[in-house]
């Protein structure tokens, strides 16, 4: 007799449990690792807890979920440094793909209902592009919408090599006929400083703010989360910088990059792009996710770089305001309308 699923938050003493579950599925990702979300926490002041359904003793799927509390409540969503948000499934291997969808809709199922009973203001479960079936969200009042991401296969790198526009092929090459080279290394202080130059640039505020960063970048680093490159001038100065999420499978996820301003047009970003390409191949992983494709210059360029345009499900639940603080809102919200 079929044990019975049952959903509940798992404890600390669990979380290497998750983290093997998330390592092994097709839906995982670093940013799902307790691990992960435990240093990412600590950074920002917010919390998490994991979600997990289970069958008897064994572990077949969850949902990490970064909590932040803002005016109106508690808020589960992506931010910088938290791309994906998403379900997490045991890849069940089943013989029949009948089979495979209605454990996976009974899964999914289970842990949208529980996650919508736990009193949040507003939830946001955005997945990877290995995430296909939202229909147990949507049959129970959540909204479903589209995303997308550009992920560039990096298997074979002489067929990833032909993807590259031509124009980009000739500006990394020129940047390696003067002499630029890549570093993977701890040089935080590199990072940061071509972080600040390039969100103030764009107007965006800091990810986070530079100690605390540092001190992130170093725990995932020791938890062989990361890998932090550069690229270098022959003198030795950084005028690019990535760091790349590692440690969860095939994929790893470039979760940020920026360049010094005096050298956007010098190719030194592609240069760098393709270099950690060619480490990351070295190190096994078969694909790069490039982090979203919003219509925008950087999305353009991603796609230059031969990534593949991929669709991903973004399951979203908001709570109807109630109380007193809810009347307030509205009464201040007729007051404006006058």
């Amino acid at each position: 007799m079929k044990a019975e699923l049952h959903v509940d938050v798992l404890e600390p003493s669990e979380f290497a449990a998750w983290d093997r579950l998330v390592a092994s599925s097709s839906q995982g990702s670093p940013y799902a690792m307790a691990t992960y979300l435990a240093a990412l926490s600590e950074a920002t002041g917010a919390t998490f807890r994991v979600v997990a359904a289970r069958r008897g003793d064994d572990l077949i799927g969850g949902v990490a979920l970064f909590e932040q509390t803002r005016a109106d409540g508690r808020h589960v969503a992506p931010r910088p440094l938290l791309y994906y948000t998403g379900c997490v499934l045991k890849d069940f291997g089943t013989r029949y793909p009948s089979e495979q969808t209605a454990r996976t809709l009974e899964v999914t199922a289970a842990l949208g209902a529980f996650v919508a009973a736990c009193g949040f203001r507003a939830v946001t479960l955005k997945h990877r592009s290995t995430f296909v079936d939202a229909r147990a969200f949507m049959a129970d009042g959540w909204t479903v919408r589209p995303g997308y991401t550009y992920v560039v296969p990096i298997a074979n790198l002489e067929e990833a090599w032909q993807r590259v526009e031509q124009n980009l092929r000739r500006l990394i090459k020129r940047c390696t006929q003067d002499g630029l080279v890549i570093t993977d290394d701890a040089d935080v202080e590199t990072f940061l400083r071509l972080h600040h130059e390039t969100t103030t640039r764009k107007g965006l505020p800091a990810y986070l703010p530079a100690d605390r960063f540092a001190v992130f970048i170093e725990r995932l680093r020791q938890a062989g989360l990361c890998r932090l490159y550069h690229a270098r001038l022959p003198d030795g100065t950084g005028v690019s910088t990535q760091l790349v999420l590692v440690g969860c499978g095939p994929v790893a996820h470039t979760v940020c990059a920026a360049t010094a301003p005096e050298h956007l047009r010098s190719g030194a970003t592609a240069f760098l792009r393709w270099k950690v390409f060619e480490s990351l191949n070295s190190l096994g992983f078969e694909a790069n996710d490039l982090t979203d494709a919003a219509l925008n210059s950087v999305s353009h360029f991603k796609s230059q770089l031969g990534g593949t345009l991929e669709l991903l499900l973004i399951c979203e639940r908001t709570a109807k305001p109630s109380g007193l603080g809810a009347r307030m809102r509205a009464s201040l919200a007729a007051l404006r309308e006058r």
